[in-house]
């Protein structure tokens, strides 16, 4: 691998020597503006995909047009039909969606020409309840009202895997379909009883929610979380640390899958690396989540085929 200099030599070159060329190559975009497909603006995906943007207007000639979406499967699909040039998805997501299985959405032939370029850091998959409620486990969920996140997200998805997985089924409970922002307003107003929310803590709606109410988290462990982990390779264990949210004085137990940057074969290669190398370059420059965010790591669970762009940076 080039060193950060003589890489940054070589981005600057290509962009003021070749810009045109990579510019007419852009899968889909065209012109300097690229298009990154983020998440809800109460998730993680959106206020990172921002320090994103400011690297990469700092650090290229491109600039980043960043848009809130329905995260995951919203974003693998707009991949798919080449209508963005990258977009953050999870890693699950991800592997479904290049293997046509998983979810009804991704079922059939596999999205074969979306690429991955690198993992971030873990999501976290938290389940919340009221403060004092009645559930301590995700075994006591059967028969609750549980929001499980928006339709068709990434977040369904995970819910659905983690109850069936503890033995409940899609009949055993009543199941609500919203965003993050509505879950948390949900439970605030006792509208339900939990709400699945995937992100990397602290997760800015839960936050805001355990300001002004007290709020719980059902661990995910024992026997569960082995079966979730057996049936699902990618889902990895994880705690929620004491503190992280007010008024949770101790760890929490869970499992979380992994957030990445995705593409797909219309891009340029020259600029995924060029994207690729501004923000590994400058991981300093993160403020989400950027404990995690490392070039060392971005490998780590990544499921589907790496784009050669990318390739080119981690080799």
């Amino acid at each position: 691998m080039i060193d950060s200099t003589n890489r940054r030599k070589v981005i600057t070159a290509a962009g003021i020597a070749g810009i045109a060329g990579i510019a007419g190559c852009l899968g889909g975009g065209g012109g300097k503006t690229l298009s990154w497909h983020a998440g809800s603006t109460d998730g993680t995906y959106y206020p990172l995909s921002g320090n994103f943007k400011t690297i990469i207007q700092e650090e290229t000639d491109y600039s980043l047009q960043v848009e809130s979406t329905g995260a995951s499967v919203t974003n693998v699909s707009s991949l798919n039909r080449e209508e963005t040039q990258f977009a953050l998805i999870q890693n699950d997501i991800a592997y479904f969606a290049s293997n046509g299985t998983g979810i009804e959405e991704l079922e059939g032939e596999g999205m074969e020409n979306v690429r991955g370029v690198a993992t971030l850091y873990p999501e976290t998959i938290h389940v919340i309840t009221q403060a004092d409620s009645e559930y301590d486990s995700i075994e006591d969920l059967e028969g609750a009202t549980i929001n499980t996140g928006d339709l068709g997200s990434g977040t369904q998805v995970n819910a659905q895997q983690i109850l069936e997985s503890a033995g409940i089924g899609e009949g055993d409970y009543d199941e609500q379909t919203a965003d993050f922002g509505t879950a948390t307003d949900q439970l605030r107003d006792g509208d339900i009883d939990a709400a699945f929310v995937v992100g990397g803590w602290p997760v800015a709606t839960v936050k805001d929610l355990a300001s002004t109410h007290d709020i719980g988290l059902v661990e995910i462990a024992g026997d569960t979380r082995d079966a979730v982990m057996d049936e699902a390779e990618w889902i990895s264990e994880d705690t929620i640390p004491a503190d992280a949210y007010s008024g949770v004085d101790e760890d929490v137990e869970t499992v979380s899958v992994q957030a990445m940057i995705a593409s797909h074969t219309g891009v340029d290669a020259d600029l995924v690396e060029t994207i690729t190398a501004a923000i590994f370059d400058n991981t300093d420059e993160i403020d989400t989540k950027s404990a995690f965010i490392d070039a060392d790591s971005a490998q780590d669970g990544m499921p589907i085929d790496l784009h050669e762009g990318a390739a080119a940076y981690f080799d």
